[in-house]
């Protein structure tokens, strides 16, 4: 069931409470109640019309290859600010990473990464010095 459907049941409902509340004898309070249950559930009503088309947008731009990024071969994998105007960015293009430099008059392309060889080296480095590397040492370690 969609979420408007409560929606509607009840603004359905609406037009029956207030004949019922009108062959009351009436009070000046009642008539209150209902414009406040009719103001309520209208509101409900646009809220959940919103929502549902925010919904229905969103999946359309998803679905839609020209809307969405499925056919995109260009995506910033990181940017690193450097100072004002100024950055690192690095941008995988058709499979290859390209580290730039963005400055606010240029972009220079300051190297070509092979991305798996580079990880490697990054993680060995990284085993080498860290604490957590030389706690599993001492604890494989036989006593």
């Amino acid at each position: 069931m969609t979420p408007a459907a409560p929606l509607c049941l009840g603004l359905l409902a609406v037009p029956a409470l207030t004949a019922a509340v009108e062959g009351l004898p009436s009070s000046g309070g009642m008539s209150l109640f209902v414009s406040f249950l009719q103001m309520g559930l209208a509101l409900l009503v646009v809220v959940g019309l919103i929502l549902l088309v925010y919904y229905g947008t969103t999946r359309l731009v998803k679905a839609v290859p020209a809307f969405g990024q499925s056919g995109r071969q260009i995506r910033v994998v990181e940017s690193r600010p450097l100072g004002p105007r100024k950055a690192l960015i690095l941008v995988e293009v058709g499979g290859e990473y390209l580290l730039l430099a963005s400055t606010e008059t240029q972009v220079t392309l300051l190297k070509q990464i092979n991305m798996l060889e580079e990880i490697e080296l990054l993680d060995e480095q990284a085993s080498r010095g860290s604490f957590l590397a030389f706690l599993n040492k001492s604890i494989s370690r036989p006593t």
